[in-house]
């Protein structure tokens, strides 16, 4: 699964940084696959979906920072719990009952995100 915010965030920005992805995103700001990951040009997610990594994307949220579902990856492979959730302080990073994944394919998203 991915991780959400919700609307009970307080727009502090403690999450931003913390994202090893780059999957958090101020509300209203644009995003790229290529923010803080190796994906560049065009990117095949397999089923008929893909995407320029170089494009600007609209933003998911005007009114509370967000998160990009497919560069979320709860922090598999780099700790051991969501870092957003950890250092939240009104627990509004909470998981997407609407997107589970699962550990295999967080890690295998992670690869994907930061192919070597």
């Amino acid at each position: 699964m991915a991780i959400i915010i919700t609307d009970e965030c307080i727009n502090c920005g403690a999450c931003e940084p913390e994202c090893p992805n780059n999957a958090i995103y101020d509300a209203g700001e644009s995003w790229r696959y290529s923010d803080g990951t190796s994906l560049t040009g065009m990117i095949d997610f397999g089923g008929g979906k893909t995407a320029d990594a170089d494009e600007l994307q609209a933003a998911i949220s005007d009114e509370v920072y967000y998160i990009v579902p497919d560069k979320c990856t709860e922090c598999v492979g780099f700790h051991d719990e969501p870092q957003c959730a950890a250092v939240c302080p009104v627990d509004c990073c909470v998981d997407d009952e609407d997107r589970r994944e699962t550990e295999e394919e967080l890690l295998a998203k992670k690869a994907f995100l930061h192919a070597e």
